[in-house]
């Protein structure tokens, strides 16, 4: 599937679109640092190489993916979220991965929100599991924030992660965790968090 082919999925503060070679360097920036010790990292680059192309065959075998996102405004690149489901993995699953310099900033739980949704209301998902490093604790608050509990029974990838499970459509739509989910992010997009912003610039 090309990248023109991949759906676009826009948020008030984000545009999420398939990845694209251009969007390669700011992978692999994150991909080969520390910043990645809880995504089988870091990397050499011949790894990230090969896990970026992964990225975007990804969505020729499976029909779905990661996207990247981008700030709407800049267009700048923030880092990647969507559906992820290679081989041996026993579930589908919603990843995410933030770009270090811009975290903090409510940009993945924007845009795992919007991914989810989409995944659910466009493409027909039932359900999906997170699989997370249990030292990864920004990632699992993450996980909470947007509604998923921690399941026990579930068959990990390798065993050393947990499998986090989202709630179902059904359960979401409409539910306390949609509306708790919309008021955060709105949060990020008021006046409060831009003076803090400026203040901490």
């Amino acid at each position: 599937m090309p990248a023109s082919s991949i759906p676009v999925i826009e948020t008030k503060r984000l545009i999420l679109r398939g990845p694209v070679p251009e969007d390669y360097p700011n992978f692999k920036s994150t991909f080969t640092s520390y910043r990645a010790r809880f995504m089988g990292g870091p990397l050499n680059e011949y790894e990230a190489w090969m896990l970026y192309a992964a990225e975007i065959g990804h969505w020729q075998i499976r029909g779905f993916g990661m996207w990247m996102i981008h700030d709407r405004e800049t267009d700048r690149s923030l880092g990647m979220a969507g559906g992820w489901f290679p081989a041996k993995w026993p579930e589908r699953e919603i990843a995410w991965v933030i770009w270090p310099e811009v975290a903090g900033r409510g940009i993945a739980l924007e845009a795992t929100d919007a991914v989810r949704r989409h995944l659910y209301d466009r493409m027909g998902w039932t359900g999906a599991v997170s699989y997370l490093d249990p030292r990864n604790t920004q990632s699992i608050l993450l996980a909470q924030r947007l509604g998923a509990k921690r399941d026990a029974e579930a068959r990990s990838v390798d065993g050393h992660d947990i499998v986090y499970r989202h709630p179902a459509p059904e359960r979401l739509r409409g539910s306390q965790i949609e509306d708790a989910i919309q008021q955060e992010i709105a949060s990020f997009e008021g006046p409060i968090f831009s003076s803090a912003k400026e203040a901490s610039a």
